[in-house]
């Protein structure tokens, strides 16, 4: 039983079906202030989850689960952000606060959880495709009468995948599709492009708007005059949209019938408006007007980027929570990577800088703001992303791309054809490999490693603290030699005294971090420092020699280094923050078989399974390569007691 009490109104909702059953159209203000209020008082103390956006849409929750008759009707949310007052309402309101949390619910939609979830989200722009098979696989199916329903915001609008979904379903003129377009003229950084303008331009026509109200009520006065009074009116609205905004409407030019804006904060409204849009067959579009953190002041007028997953907070201040280290702490890589593009961009003025829509996660935005005309973020829209860093490329710049790990997944075409065909000098810098945490596995960085070393003409890298990470980076700005990967975690490194001089990196060199006779292991990127504090644990406690080698690159890997570790040992283990199949073990495996060596070779990493969420100590004890699992590892291949040592690191 969950510690947070509900509203009286909240309180009596289960299921969607509570709220029709129990309610009537003038009660839902009320629950609509109730589940923000809700929302709020979890999210305040439990910290580690999103906030603003699913304040934003409360209102837009409630009337779409009131009017439709969820499950049966399909509601997919995009991105899943904006999913908490969702998954209050539909069965999970007592296991809320379990939200992000190790064997609790998870932060975005997901199929297994609850069959209110239609379809698991967590990368964006992906609800108008999913609703649009749903829709239409009802149709062959013969069930005409269920809605399919996505909700987008702006943000997410900006992705090549919304356009092609919104172009389809225009072709499908008897699909049961709503696209509820959720616009807060804002994501997690400020939305760029072409298309926010239009919004903008759409959302702001005052003469437009009320031009509009005329036509539907000049509408409702001559349909009795004849069939095609409707569409003659239907015409009329195009031109006044042509002549009163300079431009036609893109959604309508799609052949979406498009609705509004409307206020998405008047529930009521909502509720009358979606009522109406049941009736109306085909696909069509509702634009709706949203406050990101509407309702909690300190959101609605701070930093959207600070509110959008601020940790713990006084909900009654404001103040966000911070823990104030007693010494110094190592800055975070992200923090590293804008510092020191920033250094690299003063020196070569060949380098730009791009991110698809995180300049403020990934830390671009310190070069953003040093140097505008040479820093881009593009919107969500990690394809063209790529495909824009290869043009920059072909015109002797230097693009240094910045893509989460399991964003750059979205763009692995343009990677391969676009840049590693062409053989073009540009840098990807993947933010976020490895085990991420509460995000879970929508968000992991599990395959980066195994997918990039696949890539030919691609280097792949992976520094160990912050000072391998700027020197990749300095060396990767020199070889002009094709495509460069750098892949590093999320969250804080190793070292407070880190900004030391550039020092330029033999490209497929590692290097020998400890001498030993025993056992070899051998570590890529930041893991490499777990592996360092268990051989310390056990040569202060066991009579054991252990050697390290920090790989630095899983390709070109050291062949140099790989034929000193074959020929001195017999047991060697293989340890990295990426997945097991394909990753740095499986090209050491590959070596050791194509050099025709025999040795006991074991492997720690990610397994060939989705890991959920949780912390990443959590996360990588799951997996078996934190301290503890590496110990135990080590035991297994020397056979020897470690009880002692295995108590103290668990």
């Amino acid at each position: 039983m969950s510690k947070y009490i509900a509203g009286p109104l909240l309180s009596q909702i289960q299921t969607p079906l509570d709220l029709r059953s129990k309610f009537k159209k003038e009660d839902l203000p009320q629950v609509s202030d109730e589940l923000r209020q809700y929302i709020i008082d979890v999210i305040s103390e439990i910290g580690n989850s999103h906030f603003g956006a699913s304040l934003g849409v409360v209102e837009l929750t409630v009337a779409l689960h009131y009017i439709f008759q969820t499950p049966y009707d399909q509601l997919i949310w995009d991105v899943g952000h904006q999913a908490y007052g969702h998954k209050i309402l539909c069965e999970r309101k007592d296991q809320f606060s379990t939200n992000r949390i190790k064997g609790g619910i998870s932060g975005f939609p997901k199929r297994s959880e609850s069959e209110y979830d239609t379809f698991g989200v967590g990368h964006s722009s992906t609800s108008i495709s999913a609703a649009l098979g749903m829709a239409v696989a009802n149709r062959y199916l013969g069930d005409k009468k269920r809605q399919h329903i996505a909700v987008i915001g702006d943000g997410a609008m900006t992705a090549g995948l919304a356009f092609e979904g919104l172009n389809h379903a225009g072709f499908e003129k008897d699909a049961n599709l709503l696209v509820v377009l959720n616009d807060n003229c804002m994501s997690i950084d400020p939305n760029v492009g072409a298309l926010k303008e239009y919004l903008t331009d759409i959302t702001t026509s005052h003469t437009y708007n009320k031009m509009k109200d005329e036509v539907w009520k000049l509408l409702g006065k001559i349909s009795k005059f004849g069939p095609d009074a409707r569409s003659v009116a239907s015409k009329i609205t195009h031109a006044l949209k042509a002549t009163l905004l300079k431009q036609s409407n893109l959604f309508e030019s799609l052949n979406f019938r498009y609705f509004g804006p409307v206020d998405g904060h008047d529930v009521i409204g909502l509720a009358k408006v979606l009522e109406d849009l049941k009736d109306i067959p085909g696909p069509k579009i509702l634009h709706c007007l949203t406050v990101k953190g509407k309702g909690y002041k300190f959101s609605e007028e701070g930093n959207p980027t600070k509110w959008h997953a601020p940790g713990v907070f006084n909900k009654e201040t404001g103040e966000i929570v911070k823990i104030i280290p007693k010494s110094p702490e190592p800055p975070k890589y992200q923090d590293v990577f804008g510092h020191t593009i920033v250094e690299l961009a003063e020196k070569n003025e060949k380098i730009m800088g791009i991110t698809p829509a995180m300049p403020s996660g990934c830390s671009l935005n310190l070069m953003m703001k040093a140097m505008p005309h040479r820093t881009f973020d593009v919107g969500i829209a990690e394809q063209h992303a790529v495909t824009f860093s290869a043009g920059l490329a072909t015109q002797g710049l230097i693009p240094f791309c910045n893509i989460y790990s399991s964003f750059m997944q979205r763009a692995y075409d343009q990677v391969i054809h676009d840049v590693a065909l062409q053989n073009l000098h540009v840098v990807f810098c993947l933010d976020r490999g490895g085990l991420v945490g509460a995000d879970g596995a929508t968000h992991h960085g599990a395959y980066d490693l195994a997918y990039m070393r696949s890539i030919p003409n691609m280097i792949v890298s992976a520094p160990m603290n912050e000072e391998e990470l700027r020197n990749l980076m300095y060396t990767a700005q020199l070889n002009n030699n094709g495509p460069f990967s750098i892949r590093y975690p999320r969250g804080n490194g190793v070292l407070t005294d880190w900004k030391k001089a550039f020092k330029e990196i033999k490209i497929g060199t590692g290097r020998r971090i400890k001498n030993g006779q025993d056992l070899a292991i051998l570590s890529i990127g930041h893991v490499g420092n777990t592996v360092a504090d268990s051989i310390e644990e056990l040569s202060q406690t066991n009579n054991l020699s252990i050697a390290h080698y920090d790989m630095r690159f899983v390709k070109p890997i050291d062949e140099v280094l790989l034929h000193e570790v074959f020929t001195k040992f017999n047991k060697v283990i293989c340890v990295e923050d990426g997945c097991l199949m394909g990753g740095m073990g499986s090209a050491v495996l590959e070596f050791m078989a194509d050099q025709n060596y025999s040795a006991q070779v074991a492997r720690l990493g990610i397994p060939d399974q989705y890991i959920h969420h949780g912390t990443p100590e959590e996360l990588q004890a799951e997996c078996g390569f934190d301290k503890k699992g590496i110990i135990k590892q080590i035991d297994k291949m020397l056979q020897f007691s470690l009880k002692k040592i295995q108590s103290q690191a668990g």
